[in-house]
């Protein structure tokens, strides 16, 4: 059975809802319930396109009137698997026009007149008469269900029986079927073969082995005759071999003196790129720069053509309408013209233009899907005008859903949450533990590299940062980041030099638990006084349960303050695939390693920015999936090459043509 229904305006006022449990009944009047974090989580972040939307044991579905901005919802228990649900929401949108269309379209007229003129709306039960005017919807409402729930019972205990035209038993003789005998015998025969093809290779790779006549080496009775070695042949560079002060010039071992000489020897221009170094705010905080979408193309070319069709006639139209022009968006909305109420079928072409030009900017298929199915809902049964208001009202729409896909939920000020952290009172027994923050993500996407650009990022805004060599699996990992704590330790805090004491590295070399690692890393700098704790983590692919397993097991152990997924920002539909399986197998594996709740990703950090222009779509297919925000992208290989987003660039980018 249902567990509450409800009809209701999108600016929240509430017209008729019904509570069939007691606790359902508690349940809608708490913040907690499920209408309200449908609200909260799908309808108030554009995520309208999802199927159904489960919360705590509930599964809530809805649909739209948008002719008069109302939203009907039905809540259940998800372990029923009521299959009649979506038919009586739609029953219950048409029957409920019906019988209150006119009374609807007067009080959303007169919302809109009081928001307009800016009055303070007082819809009230009895101001409307609600309780006088939809009195026979409960009646109503009860014959609907009723009529729903008897047709989903007889479906549910009628059995279908196939009847077969012939009742005789099946033959078990193969004879009957010639194709099938005849297939049987060409597969034994192709067996055969294959069996005689591998005694064959069987043999002779004995004999090479040095056993006679494909007998074992240890049953032959010979002796084999030993090879000899072959010698490898130096590789030289060009001409003559490398020298040994050539090879010294080389040597980056961590045995090398480590003197004035050789620190002078390392251009410190090539770490830090002047122009995008980030800026001081007036509390002396080091603020990385914001990405900025900058179209292609410069003002003067713009102009020149701008002169040119000016000079024309159809110049003058292109320029007469060049103030409501969307370029490629606005063109594929050019067919719905005229004062009408918009249908799925007018906006099914529009849509489908719409989808191809989102993938075109890389974003993944099904987000693309869901994105244009919001849009769509959004649209539906809403009045448009000539051309131009149509344009305005899709992109509109369009810009909306983005920005409140891509608009965090959480706080993205990093910096903030370390210092609140690091400054909260402990007793006095209690000794203050590091900001730790673990780096997650598949193979090859610069987890390592963007790491240290956090840390210098940390280590500009006076932090002790100490990083945690937990990937013990790939060759060079430790040395790679031992080379970064080098690097920044000579950059210092304002760019100069000797800045040992502000960044170190933790390490336990190769084939070690990394969990353990990091918890005598998370000691030791709270031993030491070190402000930041940052996690390297091996790299790993989503559908490795193994290591998946062994990554939830660092975060369960550990319980770090950010969980950061380093993606790249080439990936399309990819980009779903690894932060589903990320997030779903950290909260799964980590839950059960007797914890309680388990944990999820946190927060995404993009990485090659720089190389994908405008096609910016990874951001919103990430941002869609985890509802997480992007903390940072990285966009170069300095140092300084980290940036912030911002939600209105990332739509200007997406939007641009």
């Amino acid at each position: 059975m249902l567990d509450h229904c409800s009809i209701s305006h999108k600016g929240g006022l509430v017209l008729w809802s019904r509570s069939f449990t007691p606790e359902a009944s508690q349940l809608a009047s708490s913040s907690a319930s499920p209408v309200n974090s449908l609200v909260r989580d799908v309808l108030t972040e554009g995520r309208t396109a999802e199927e159904k939307y489960e919360k705590d044991g509930y599964e809530v579905k809805w649909t739209f009137a948008n002719d008069l901005e109302l939203i009907f919802v039905v809540a259940y228990q998800r372990i029923l698997q009521l299959t009649y649900v979506e038919e009586l929401l739609d029953a219950m949108k048409r029957v409920f026009l019906e019988l209150f269309g006119p009374f609807l379209a007067t009080l959303v007229a007169s919302l809109h007149a009081a928001t307009q003129t800016g009055k303070v709306v007082t819809a009230s039960a009895s101001s409307w008469n609600f309780v006088e005017t939809l009195k026979s919807w409960d009646k109503t409402f009860d014959r609907l269900l009723k009529g729903f729930e008897d047709r989903a019972a007889q479906v549910r205990f009628l059995r279908p029986i196939v009847v077969t035209d012939d009742s005789s038993p099946p033959s078990d003789d193969l004879s009957t079927v010639p194709s099938q005998s005849s297939d049987i015998a060409l597969d034994q025969q192709q067996i055969a073969k294959n069996v005689q093809a591998l005694k064959n290779r069987l043999r002779g790779r004995g004999g090479r082995r040095g056993g006679k006549e494909g007998w074992p080496l240890w049953l032959s009775s010979e002796t084999p005759t030993k090879k000899k070695a072959k010698t490898k042949t130096q590789r030289k560079w060009g001409i003559e071999a490398p020298t040994e002060t050539d090879m010294a010039s080389l040597d980056y071992s961590v045995d090398k003196p480590d003197d004035d000489a050789s620190r002078g020897s390392h251009d410190l221009n090539a770490l830090v790129d002047k122009a995008s170094l980030g800026v001081r705010t007036q509390d002396g905080m080091y603020e990385v720069k914001d990405w900025e979408f900058s179209r292609s193309g410069d003002d003067e070319t713009d102009n020149v053509i701008a002169k040119a069709l000016n000079k024309s006639n159809l110049g003058n139209k292109v320029a007469s309408t060049s103030g409501s022009s969307l370029g490629a968006i606005g063109s594929i909305f050019a067919r719905l013209t005229g004062a009408k109420v918009l249908t799925e079928e007018d906006l099914k072409p529009v849509l489908e233009g719409m989808k191809q030009h989102l993938m075109k900017k890389n974003v993944a298929k099904e987000i693309a899907d869901k994105v244009c199915e919001g849009v769509g809902e959004t649209l539906v049964g809403k009045k448009v005008g000539s051309f131009q208001t149509t344009n305005a009202a899709v992109r509109l729409a369009l810009s909306s859903s983005i920005t409140r896909i891509l608009t965090p939920k959480t706080s993205t000020d990093l910096l903030l949450s370390i210092r609140t952290k690091l400054s909260s009172p402990l007793p006095s027994t209690q000794q203050r533990m590091p900001y730790s923050i673990t780096f997650v993500g598949v193979n090859g996407v610069g987890k390592s590299t963007n790491l240290s650009k956090v840390c210098f990022w940390l280590i500009q805004n006076g932090l002790r940062v100490l990083i945690a060599a937990c990937d013990t699996f790939r060759s060079g990992a430790v040395e790679q980041l031992r080379v970064h704590v080098r690097n920044l330790s000579m950059l210092g805090v304002n760019g100069a030099t000797n800045s040992k004491g502000r960044v170190e590295l933790f390490e336990r070399g190769y084939g070690k638990d990394a969990a353990g690692i990091a918890r005598e890393a998370i000691s030791y700098g709270r031993d030491n006084d070190f402000d930041v704790v940052l996690i390297d983590t091996a790299g790993r692919m989503q559908d490795n349960e193994p290591l998946m397993r062994a990554l939830a097991k660092l975060v369960a152990v550990n319980n770090p303050d950010k969980i950061i997924f380093v993606g790249e920002a080439l990936v399309g539909n990819e980009a779903v695939d690894q932060l589903t399986k990320f997030d779903r197998a950290l909260r799964d594996f980590s839950s059960s390693s007797g914890t309680g709740k388990g944990r999820g990703i946190d927060g995404m950090l993009v990485t090659k920015w720089d190389t994908v222009d405008d096609k910016v779509g990874a951001a919103l297919s990430m941002t869609y999936v985890t509802g997480q925000p992007i903390l940072f992208v990285g966009c170069g290989q300095t140092y300084t090459d980290l940036r912030q987003l911002r939600v209105a660039n990332v739509v200007q980018a997406i939007l641009s043509d």
